[in-house]
């Protein structure tokens, strides 16, 4: 196996998937060193490697900013990318079987994003976001047309406590007749988190239910705070 591989690989998938039915979201080892979180930080400058900007307080997402980067992606991006979509795959479709639903997605992350493509679905969507003192994300989810697959992650490039204060990764489900329910994460500096991007299976009265599920950041109150978003569908 690669390195990257490797790292994915380090995780216990049957907790992470049984944290994820009972929470939304799992904690993944380190997969990036300090110094690679450090190298995809320092990218955040380089305009020619992103397609698009956004200002998030200019269209009321929150406040900060954030960056598309263009394709193909730097190596780290790529690989890890190509080394968790298998991963989660099988729980991705074990979620649409719970629910009724066929699931789409092939064997293969390039396979998955052709069919993407054919539906219009083009433009890429791994982002770099940058958070300041005050900042923070509105709760939202990540869907970019009708192809959509379940799960995404997030890797923290900075050290919490150090770097920055504040800046949790915030999900809000919204169960089915009930009250929503909050989860806050702070990430370590270079640990995965995986979380649904859209909804997820939980039991109702009549079998399974669809509980949409939205994520954010909470304020940052001192620092910076550096973020790398795997998406495993591309935008229309």
């Amino acid at each position: 196996m690669s390195t990257w591989e490797d790292r994915v690989a380090r995780a216990d998938w049957d907790a992470v998937a049984a944290d994820l039915d009972r929470d939304g979201g799992a904690l993944l080892p380190e997969l990036l060193t300090p110094a690679e979180a450090a190298g995809i930080r320092e990218l955040y400058e380089h305009d020619e490697l992103f397609r698009s900007t956004i200002d998030m307080s200019r269209h009321r997402f929150g406040s900060g900013e954030y960056r598309y980067l263009r394709t193909p992606y730097p190596e780290a991006v790529e690989r890890l990318k190509q080394a968790l979509y298998p991963r989660l795959l099988p729980i991705a479709r074990d979620w649409w079987t719970r629910l009724g639903r066929e699931a789409p997605w092939p064997d293969s992350l390039d396979a998955w994003l052709d069919r993407c493509h054919g539906a219009g679905q083009t433009r890429s969507t791994s982002i770099l976001l940058r958070y300041r003192e005050g900042d923070w994300n509105a709760l939202h989810r990540d869907l970019y047309g009708d192809l959509v697959f379940p799960l995404q992650v997030v890797i923290n490039l900075d050290r919490p406590g150090v770097d920055h204060i504040g800046g949790e990764l915030l999900l809000v489900e919204q169960r089915p007749r009930a009250q929503s329910r909050g989860t806050a994460t702070l990430l370590p500096q270079g640990h995965g988190y995986v979380f649904t991007t859209r909804d997820r299976p939980v039991r109702s009265a009549r079998g399974w239910s669809a509980a949409p599920v939205r994520h954010g950041v909470s304020a940052v109150r001192s620092g910076e705070r550096h973020t790398l978003a795997l998406v495993f569908h591309d935008a229309a």
